[in-house]
Parts: structure tokens; sequence; C-alpha cells
């Protein structure tokens, strides 16, 4: 992927061709507005984040020592991540950006009633995703509304940070930079994963590859790094990710047997609210044994739905290939890394048959090692 150059050319040509794409889609037809608005919010707030940007050393003799800590630890969970995880070695982390606000932007999720294949927006540089992320939280949820109104079932969720593919260099942000140190470097190797490996039109693939990196990365950090408290911390974030995800996916497979069966659309309706209803008195039920998961309390208050339980397989579906493609190169990361981008190479329908048998495999190693009652 193109490193941003110091002069800005790489980052002003890419300001330049979402204009153009804007420019060229106005001339397509007045319909076409909102799309247009849409290219401009991204363009300026990409901008705004990088003019704002300064560097980490500056920050640190600014005065703020509890933020000087943070960021020296960063630049250390930078250096680990090019030196030992292979990750993109360039100026991205090494900038900060005081956002003033709680999220840099608002991703807007939208799946069909009765599915929970998520709708997917095109654009001239990213290909198709499963997203739109928008810098203003009223343009997101007007967003929402306006999908809401068609019918489907729409999500919006908050994001710390996002990757600009290397086009640019990606600043530390405030949304993200006070959280506890793995989560934070669990963040940092996500998203220049996207840096090192990106497949147009497959958002599952993408995100699913950069959350197993990151669950690999920060296994290693803390294996070099060797610290009792943070290792416990993040075991214990782990669990309740995996109970979550756990919870959500028994959902998800309900659903899936729902939606694909002959039942009318009424019965699915009301077979879709048991479903939802059940999974809410799951999480209760578990997060009596676990009031840590009451942390995900504020995406249950949201009224889970289709586009919910999309946003969160698309980071969390192929991990588990992943994973098992990791194990079959012997853990080591470059070798995986080349596997991963030969699968990257094929079309999305051989890709999902290989990612498939390696999930497949995942679970029959599981089950193996499982101790036999």
């Amino acid at each position: 992927m193109r490193k941003f150059k110091r002069d800005g050319s790489a980052g002003l040509g890419m300001l330049k061709r979402l204009l153009a794409a804007a420019v060229g889609v106005l001339l397509a037809g007045c319909s076409a507005v909102d799309t247009v608005d849409f290219y401009w919010q991204g363009a300026a707030g990409q901008m705004d984040l990088l003019a704002r940007a300064r560097p980490i050393p500056e920050v640190i003799e600014g005065g703020d020592r509890a933020l000087a800590l943070r960021l020296g630890r960063v630049r250390e969970i930078r250096s680990f991540a090019s030196r030992q995880l292979g990750l993109p070695d360039n100026g991205s982390y090494t900038r900060y950006t005081e956002l003033g606000r709680q999220f840099v932007l608002w991703n807007v999720f939208a799946a069909p009633a009765l599915s929970l294949k998520p709708l997917q927006w095109c654009f001239p540089i990213a290909g198709c995703v499963n997203y739109r992320g928008y810098f203003s939280e009223d343009q997101a949820r007007a967003e929402a509304a306006r999908l809401r109104a068609n019918g489907d079932d729409v999500h919006v969720s908050g994001v710390p940070a996002y990757s600009t593919l290397g086009y640019f260099d990606d600043p530390v942000l405030s949304s993200f930079v006070r959280w506890p140190e793995t989560e934070v470097a669990r963040l940092i190797f996500h998203e220049l994963a996207h840096q090192l490996l990106y497949v147009k039109d497959d958002s599952v693939f993408n995100e699913s590859f950069a959350t197993a990196v990151e669950e690999v990365g920060v296994e290693r950090w803390l294996a070099a790094h060797p610290n009792p408290v943070l290792e416990a911390q993040a075991a214990r974030n782990q669990k309740l990710r995996d109970a979550f995800r756990g919870i959500v996916g028994n959902a998800r497979d309900q659903l899936t047997q729902i939606y694909a069966s002959d039942a009318s659309d009424q019965a699915k309706q009301k077979a879709k609210l048991d479903a939802f209803a059940a999974m809410k008195a799951e999480y209760e039920r578990v997060k009596a044994g676990e009031p840590g998961l009451a942390g995900y309390d504020r995406w249950f208050a949201q009224d889970p739905n289709n586009a919910s339980l999309a946003a969160i397989a698309i980071y969390t579906e192929r991990v588990p290939a992943f994973r098992e493609l990791l194990s079959e190169s012997d853990n080591d990361l470059p070798r995986f890394y080349d596997r991963v981008r030969a699968i990257a190479a094929m079309s999305k329908s051989e890709r999902d048959t290989v990612l498939t048998a390696a999930a497949a495999k995942s679970v029959e190693a599981i089950t193996k090692a499982a101790p036999q009652s």
C-alpha cells in the first residue's frame, strides 16, 4: 500500500479523487446529491483530522503527564507492530489528534427485515463495504432514519478509529488513547492489518483478518512484556468478548434457520421477535454470573436487530478460519500473511470455500482437544 508522502501530495491526491468522484456522481443526476454530500463530509472530516494532528514528541513535551505516559507506551506498541508482527512501518500512529468528542465517526449498518445479509455501499477507493461512515452523529442518525423508513433494520455504532488503508498516516486519537493498554494495542494492530492487506468488496474477509491479527498481536505483546496485571486484564476482556460473541452467535444461528424456512413472512416476523427476546434473556442470565458483561448493556439497550448482528459478524465471522490458517503456517506471521494474500487473490466464492474449510478444521481440532465427559 502506498505511503503518505511528507509533503502531503499523496493525501491531496486522494482528496482530489474523492472530490472528482463526488463531481462525477453529481453529473449523473440530481438524485445523487446525497451521495455528493456524503463524499464531501468524508473528505472534509479526514482533512480536519490530519490538519490537527501533532507529532507525538511535541505532545509529550506539552505538559500533560498522564497523556505523555500513554503516548510513550503507544510509541512502543507501534514499534512492536512493525518489528515483531510484520505490520507496515510508516508514519501511522506517530502523531496525535485531540478530537473533542467521544468517537471519530459513526458507522451506519442496515439489513433487510428478514435477512442477516447487510446492505452494501460502493465507493471509488474502498470498493463495496457493509456500512457508511459519518463524521457527524446527526448525519449518521439521519441516514439511519431514512433506511429505517424504507423498512430496513438499522444499527448506528460509534467508531473510535478507522484505517485509511495507507493513503494517509493515521493519527493516534483521543477517542482511544486512554483505553487500557492491551485494548490500545489491539486497536493499533487491527488498523495496521488493514494497511497490510485489504480486499475490495469483502468486508467480512477484511475485518475478520484484522481481528485475527489483533488477537495474535496482543498475545505476543504480552508475551514480550510480561505483566501479571495486564495479562489478567487481557484474559478477562477476552473472556467477556467470547461470552458476548457466543450469545450473539446463538441468536444468529437461530435467525438464519428462521429466515431460510418456508414459513410465511408474518410467522418469520413473530419468530424473529421471539429470537431477539431469547437473546436478551440469555444475556441477562449470563451477566448475572459475570457482572463484567454489563459493558455490553449499551449495545443491548439499542434494541438489537438484524443490522446489529450483521455488524458483529463482519468483524468475527471468519476469525476461526484465519486462526486455523496461522496454525497451519506454524504460527509464523510472514508465512501466514503470504497464505492470506494468495487467498485474497482468489474470487470471492473461492475465498469463501477455503475459509469455510479452514473454519471446519478449527472446530474439529477444538472438539478433539475438549475433555471427554
